[in-house]
């Protein structure tokens, strides 16, 4: 699936189809306009995230919870159209680019659970299943870890 804008001048153009020499656009790709919007709503996030509020703190568990669900309904999206194991060939066979982003991607959900398991273990939260689930459903099983310790941390003060 692909934007349509304007059918390019030439091909001499960047990745976001701009032709530099008449300023004509081209067809955008949706998956990477999908990836843009992501960017620039992980940006708003982080910094909404900073900000010190009470209001933030009443049903917390609920977006990284909600969030998960999305993500899980865009990856059985993927997985159906593109098959099961198909993150396996971009992180492993399409160079150094791929395989960095699969060690970055490894590293993040490790030192999510260096945060979190110090927090779940005094929840009493059964480690192996969720770190399993991290491993396994990368952030959609981070996003379901810690809306689990939220929630009860917030039943925890909130009783």
């Amino acid at each position: 699936m692909t934007w349509r804008v304007i059918e390019p001048v030439d091909t001499r153009t960047d990745t976001w189809g701009i032709d530099h020499f008449t300023g004509a656009s081209m067809t955008v790709p949706f998956t990477e306009t999908l990836a843009v919007l992501a960017g620039l709503l992980a940006l708003v996030a982080a910094l909404y995230l900073t900000r010190e509020q009470p209001a933030l703190r009443a049903r917390r568990w609920v977006w990284p919870a909600g969030l998960s669900v999305v993500m899980g309904a865009f990856s059985g999206v993927a997985v159906v159209t593109e098959g099961p194991l198909g993150f396996w060939h971009e992180h492993s066979a399409r160079g150094l680019w791929g395989n960095q982003i699969w060690f970055d991607l490894l590293l993040c959900a490790l030192a999510a659970l260096a945060l979190a398991v110090p927090q779940a273990r005094a929840q009493s939260m059964r480690l192996v299943p969720w770190t399993l689930l991290v491993l396994v459903g990368g952030s959609i099983g981070l996003g379901l870890f810690v809306a689990r310790l939220w929630y009860l941390q917030d039943r925890e003060h909130a009783g």
